[in-house]
């Protein structure tokens, strides 16, 4: 029976590591939609919204099921809570990807600020390399390279303040920029907020494979 439920558990495994990829993808196209100001590539994201939740909704029903039916044993169940955990994170980011490729849509044809557009890319490839470093660490059941997930999203935010201010300075020099400032602000906090959704990620990783249950980041109230 337990070989059975290790069958199943391993294509549950694999099912979440291609969302996983999927959702990356969705990251890198939104916001190279936007920077590239590619209204078409953002219309037909926004036209496949619902594919991750769809992948999603199918996870999480196969681990319900095999917790229900296979009653694993406590580490075994311990795995299917962080995948079912892990999912939702996921899905969030799914879900601020397709944000950002909606601001692709609204602010299509107005005034932009170059050197903002260079950070967000930046922040872009910060969190896609972030999210492909902790969905390897989940596989490798890598506590130490998940834990060191603090210190991209350290540098993520490091750029959204950055970014902020780059804005507001150049709103002021360049009033016909206001339309798009507004999205850029939006965006870098949308990129900020996948950060913290993959340092989640990571804070499953350490639970799945320790048992240990914590924040990694403890946000400051003032700058959420």
């Amino acid at each position: 029976m337990h070989e059975i439920f290790l069958d199943e558990l391993k294509k549950l495994n694999a099912r979440f590591m291609e969302m996983g990829v999927l959702v990356n993808d969705l990251i890198d196209r939104g916001t190279r939609s936007f920077v590239e100001h590619d209204k078409k590539a953002a219309q037909q994201m926004i036209a496949e919204d619902k594919e991750v939740a769809k992948e999603a909704v199918k996870i999480e029903k196969k681990a319900l099921e095999l917790m229900a039916l296979q009653q694993p044993v406590a580490t075994d169940f311990r795995v299917v809570i962080s995948i079912l955990k892990a999912t939702t994170d996921l899905e969030r980011i799914g879900e601020n990807a397709n944000s950002i490729a909606i601001e692709t849509v609204r602010v299509k044809g107005n005034p932009r600020l170059p050197d903002v557009e260079k950070v967000i890319s930046n922040m872009t490839h910060q969190v896609r390399e972030m999210l492909v470093q902790v969905l390897t660490a989940y596989v490798q059941e890598n506590e130490k390279d998940a834990r060191q997930m603090v210190l991209g999203h350290a540098k993520v935010y490091k750029d959204y303040k950055n970014a902020r201010q780059m804005i507001i300075d150049g709103v002021e020099q360049e009033p016909d920029a206001a339309v798009a400032s507004a999205s850029y602000f939006v965006i870098i906090r949308l990129l900020e907020r996948i950060s913290d959704h993959i340092v989640n990620l990571a804070s499953w990783v350490i639970y799945k494979t320790s048992g240990e249950l914590f924040e990694l980041i403890k946000p400051d109230p003032q700058e959420k």
